[in-house]
């Protein structure tokens, strides 16, 4: 039976019987690739209780009714998993990680990679700019901390947030900068567990590596995390 070239759908021949099965064999592929919207992408045996309609991506290591798919899509359909061969460029949203993934030809991977920086633009020679959010998780202890992730030099910075992971104890509060400005993102800061601050600024250029500098209120810190990011932007040169 002659098929799409893309999708795999089948025509229906001009002689043939039953032209609404090869039909509705093509539309049921449609609901299941148009709109690509996965539940998850970590399984690599089905679930034991679908729901109609479900979809997964197949992760590595495939068994059961899913065996030898790694990376295609399964979708439960009328009682049964139908599998289907993705193709490079294809979009999923992956509903348990919120996020978008693209098939880059031998993998599925997420559109925005959030372990790299995103290009925002780039000039004919090389030239370009970068926004990166750069993480720590910050354990405290004493008068004063100090960020082991740094401000880069030539960074253009926005914003050092923070969330408090662990309940922060010793301090009834915390400041949030550098070393010549300990206030710059933020004072009188929340120590509970949840407590956050966006900690906006300028933007503002660095021209030095910088440490983040935590500066306790109230008494030094005898324990704590919370979550550090800072937020900027790396222009770069041109190629020679």
């Amino acid at each position: 039976m002659a098929t799409t070239p893309n999708l795999i759908l089948p025509y229906i021949d001009q002689n043939q019987s039953q032209k609404h099965v090869t039909h509705n064999e093509a539309l049921t592929a449609l609901d299941a690739v148009v709109q690509l919207s996965v539940i998850d992408n970590s399984l690599a045996a089905p679930p034991a209780s679908p729901a109609d309609g479900d979809r997964y991506i197949v992760a590595a290591a495939p068994s059961g009714a899913w065996s030898g798919k790694a990376g295609y899509i399964a979708a439960w359909q009328s009682g049964a998993w139908m599998l289907y061969a993705p193709k490079p460029g294809w979009l999923a949203w992956v509903a348990s990680l919120s996020a978008v993934f693209v098939r880059n030809g031998a993998a599925w991977a997420p559109l925005i990679d959030t372990g790299s920086p995103m290009l925002l633009a780039k000039a004919t020679h090389g030239g370009k700019i970068e926004a990166y959010c750069a993480e720590e998780l910050i354990t405290l202890a004493g008068a004063t901390t100090n960020s082991s992730v740094l401000i880069p030099n030539g960074a253009l910075l926005f914003a050092v947030s923070n969330r408090v992971m662990t309940p922060i104890t010793g301090a009834a509060s915390y400041s949030c900068g550098t070393s010549g400005n300990p206030n710059w993102f933020g004072s009188s800061l929340g120590v509970g567990a949840g407590a956050t601050n966006r900690g906006l600024i300028g933007p503002n250029p660095f021209y030095s590596d910088t440490p983040v500098l935590y500066t306790a209120a109230g008494g030094n810190f005898t324990g704590g995390q919370l979550r550090m990011t800072i937020h900027y932007f790396m222009p770069t040169w041109a190629d020679a």
